[in-house]
């Protein structure tokens, strides 16, 4: 089996990053063309929150776990925007019954995996924790790793 060479940026190796930009993409071909300046408006709204998805789990990759933990939530909440346009497309007829169903469910999805990446970041954090109260290193210090490398060790859980 052929080893994945890992990108130079890192984020384009989580999945969810690869399910955001396929939204995107999926989103673009998607929306009927707009017949008025209110319905362009709205695309235009509606595609610029399905690319903050991506943008802040790019963003956020580069930025330490805490940082990288609120970059996420902001994904979240462009999530939850992308429902909102969804609904409101869909009753203007820019999106088909299906392809309203088929947004729902791939933000859903988008959700779920942003939710698990959160976890395991605060459980990584939890974990850095437990090792500084029980001091385990020999010196008296807590032996943390690094944040990029906890970061990638992060990066290599989701890919397992």
């Amino acid at each position: 089996m052929e080893e994945k060479v890992p990108s130079f940026f890192r984020f384009e190796d989580l999945r969810i990053y690869g399910k955001a930009v396929d939204y995107n993409r999926w989103l673009l071909t998607s929306l009927r063309e707009p017949r008025t300046e209110c319905e362009k408006s709205l695309c235009h709204s509606f595609c610029n929150s399905a690319m903050d998805i991506a943008l802040n789990i790019a963003e956020g990759s580069s930025r330490n776990k805490s940082q990288f933990d609120h970059y996420l939530k902001i994904s979240k909440t462009a999530i939850r925007e992308c429902i909102i346009y969804t609904a409101v497309a869909w009753g203007l007829g820019l999106l088909s019954d299906e392809d309203s169903e088929r947004s729902r469910e791939l933000l859903m999805e988008q959700t779920r995996m942003i939710g698990a990446l959160i976890i395991s970041l605060q459980r990584g954090s939890r974990r850095t924790r437990d090792d500084y109260d029980s001091g385990i290193a020999s010196d008296g210090f807590p032996e943390t790793p690094s944040e990029d490398n906890a970061l990638e060790s992060e990066f290599d859980d989701l890919e397992a």
